[in-house]
Formats: C-alpha cells, structure tokens, sequence
C-alpha cells in the first residue's frame, strides 16, 4: 500500500465523522421524534392560545409560527388512547397549547419582568399583582411544555360543540384553577375529574396548581428543552 493510500484509508473515516458531527442537529432542535397532533387525533379542536393574542401576554407569542399542536410521538399515541375513551362518553378534546419552545418561555419571562404591562390583568389575573407571578410559581424559566409530551386542553360536548364548564377558564392565574379547588357548582368539579381521571389512566400526570395541565407520566426527553418552532413538520 503506497502513502498516499494509506493515509487515504485512515483519513477518511475522520473526515465523514467531523462533516457528520458537523451537520449533526444539536439536541434541542431535534424535531424528528414529534409529529403534528391532529394527524394523529384528526377530531382534536385547536385553539393555540399562544399563536393568537388573546393570552395573559396579550400578544402572539414567540416561536409560534403556526396555530398548531407538536408533542412527542408517545404522547401522542397516549392522548389518542384518552380521546378514544372520550368519544364513547360524548366528548371531543380540545387542546390550547403542547409542544411549547423555549423561546416562547423566554418571551414569557420578558414580558413578567416588565411589571407595567398589565394590559390583559383584568381577564387572566385580576387578584394577582404581576410584580409576585416568579415568586408564585405562575412564571417559570423552565417549562415542561418545552420537553415535548405536555398538553393543556380540556373537554368539548360532542352534541352541543360547547366547552365544558370547569369553573375557571384556561390560564387563570388564581387558586380557582386548582384542580381541588371547591368550585361553585358540582358539575364544574365533576367535569374537571372525567377529564383528569381519562388522562391519568392513559398515562398522563395532572399538576396541583392548573386543571388543564398534564404531562406523560413516562417523558421520552425529561431532561431536554427544544427550541424549535411550533409549525407543521
């Protein structure tokens, strides 16, 4: 074997390795384990707050392209199997926010840092003061949402197309969104538990401060916070 041969074969599996390495896509934009959640649940109803401006920001959100749902495909798979159970009871999901990037997070620590716009206080925190939304535990810089396999929904009546009635709307930053709050009337607690009880059998965890929210008990990426955009894969 001349030199030049072999310095051809010991080379050039180096260099494919270093191209390799260096088209690799870092972690946290790695799309490929997500799909888009109404291809997989085709009768969820969207409503992806962040994409409009009707949320607690009072603006379309960072990192929100599209108004659609991403989530990882085992949650997904784990939300059909809610949606399924669902649709035999009379209802439809309807779903507000999932894959969240962390620059939409970033976008929300921003905006509760700066303590003089309250221009939708009086619809999603008329009892908070903003300059308390950190110290409450209502502003995070880390979200779950961001590992892929957390969903913010709640239940459609299938006959009527109306929401159900859960005593508090989504996003409400007060002790009414609890979901062991006492609400006003039985039927408000009793539609939040068909939700929770669905989701927490198929998988899925509920949090102590956000009826709507619930995560896979089983997350593919616990330690991992993507950051690429929500729109269609």
């Amino acid at each position: 074997m001349t030199n030049k041969s072999f310095l051809f074969v010991v080379l050039m599996p180096l260099l494919i390795l270093s191209c390799q390495k260096q088209n690799a896509v870092p972690a946290e934009q790695d799309s490929s384990a997500f799909v888009n959640l109404t291809d997989v649940i085709p009768d969820a109803i969207l409503e992806i707050r962040y994409y409009s401006t009707y949320n607690f920001v009072g603006e379309r959100i960072d990192g929100y392209r599209q108004p659609v749902a991403l989530i990882t495909r085992v949650a997904a798979d784990s939300l059909k199997a809610v949606n399924d159970e669902l649709k035999t009871r009379g209802y439809r999901l309807k779903i507000w926010d999932a894959y969240r990037p962390q620059t939409a997070v970033n976008h929300f620590i921003r905006w509760a840092e700066n303590v003089q716009d309250t221009a939708m206080k009086a619809v999603f925190y008329p009892m908070v003061d903003k300059s308390v939304l950190f110290e409450q535990g209502y502003i995070y810089a880390r979200s779950s949402h961001s590992r892929g396999s957390t969903v913010d929904l709640t239940l459609i009546d299938a006959a009527t197309g109306k929401e159900l009635d859960m005593g508090s709307p989504f996003d409400w930053f007060g002790s009414e969104s609890h979901p062991d709050y006492r609400c006003k009337l039985y039927r408000q607690s009793e539609n939040r538990l068909i939700l929770r009880d669905a989701m927490i059998r198929h998988g899925f965890e509920p949090i102590d401060s956000e009826w709507w929210h619930f995560t896979l008990r089983d997350e593919p990426f616990p330690d991992t916070y993507f950051d690429f955009p929500v729109k269609l894969l």
